[in-house]
């Protein structure tokens, strides 16, 4: 940590990328007393990115690009966020403007605020020179969302407690082609747990509530992850697709049931795999390459249940500097 950290030497600006994320397996356990769930999932990274650009300016907060309008620009900002994180650690009372470029669909399941957070921890590191590693990052990265770490992380990796508990599937290497179908709208993601915890309420197997004479409403739960983590090791999509399992999903079809039919035309279009991003309303297909992506994206679009489709592929590496005047 700088020596007197209220006048960082070096770079004026630092611009930093985070990638997206999904689940390639979210597990949701039951809510627990402090209001959140124990997940098990499969992390993994693709290639949509946010861009954020931190500046020794006015305070302030601009976005730009897809969704733009939908993000505050206030200090409740995730990226805003990071930064004061790292400016109050510093002892510093420099005025950083953040300016961050959407890359990532904004409330659809695939983390692009907590990308944003991750890409402004990255680069505000460096603007006022703290020199933290990647370990104390991921840790800071902890207290602002349960995806953040992973953003800086990358790759593809178990996530346990709320998710921010990180294990690196350094196997798990081959590459996989995803065709993202964007939805109008966007899903809060407490809402998206909140109607999960009540549809579990009311019609899981377990639950000592639920009718005995309904025996066939309860809801499936992912289960272990042995099993795709193994396939992720190997080279045959079809195997990994056939593993891929999100709790949220009933969730999500719930509170926007349009989605079914996204789900079913890219599934009859080909895809080996169908299913809710994260807690959506985000819709992801899993091809055996590139080529059979962009068919599956075409088929989508031609049946126009998606407001924009795009193909990208994971997984790709986490958080990092892009443009840093310094050179460092």
């Amino acid at each position: 940590m700088p020596r007197d950290a209220s006048t960082p030497a070096g770079a004026r600006a630092v611009t930093a990328v985070a990638p997206a994320k999904i689940n390639l397996h979210l597990g949701v356990g039951d809510l627990r007393a402090d209001g959140y769930h124990d997940l098990l999932t499969v992390y993994r990274a693709v290639d949509l990115w946010e861009r954020v650009t931190v500046s020794l300016d006015d305070d302030e907060v601009v976005v730009t690009g897809p969704g733009a309008p939908q993000v505050p620009t206030d200090r409740t900002n995730l990226a805003a966020r990071a930064v004061d994180l790292l400016r109050e650690e510093a002892g510093s009372d420099a005025r950083i403007a953040i300016r961050i470029h959407k890359g990532v669909p904004v409330a659809g399941g695939m983390a692009g605020g907590s990308a944003d957070a991750a890409a402004a921890l990255v680069a505000t590191d460096r603007l006022l020179g703290l020199g933290l590693g990647r370990a104390a990052l991921e840790e800071r990265a902890a207290r602002l969302g349960s995806d953040v770490p992973f953003c800086i992380r990358g790759g593809t990796a178990l996530g346990t407690g709320r998710g921010e508990k990180l294990a690196t599937l350094l196997h798990a290497r081959a590459e996989q082609h995803i065709v993202v179908a964007l939805a109008d709208g966007g899903l809060s993601t407490p809402t998206v747990f909140a109607e999960l915890d009540r549809l579990r309420a009311e019609r899981d197997p377990a639950d000592p509530g639920r009718d005995p004479a309904d025996p066939g409403r309860g809801l499936p739960r992912a289960g272990g992850v042995d099993p795709l983590v193994v396939a992720l090791a190997g080279d045959d999509p079809a195997a990994v697709a056939g593993l891929l399992a999100n709790d949220m999903e009933a969730a999500a079809l719930s509170l926007m049931p349009a989605l079914r039919r996204t789900l079913r035309v890219g599934r009859e279009a080909g895809a080996l795999h169908g299913m809710v991003s994260g807690s959506g309303p985000t819709c992801l297909f899993f091809c055996t390459d590139r080529d059979h992506a962009i068919a599956v994206a075409a088929e989508i679009s031609e049946h126009g249940v998606a407001r924009e489709v795009r193909v990208t592929r994971g997984p790709v590496g986490g958080a990092h500097i892009v443009d840093d005047p310094t050179g460092k």
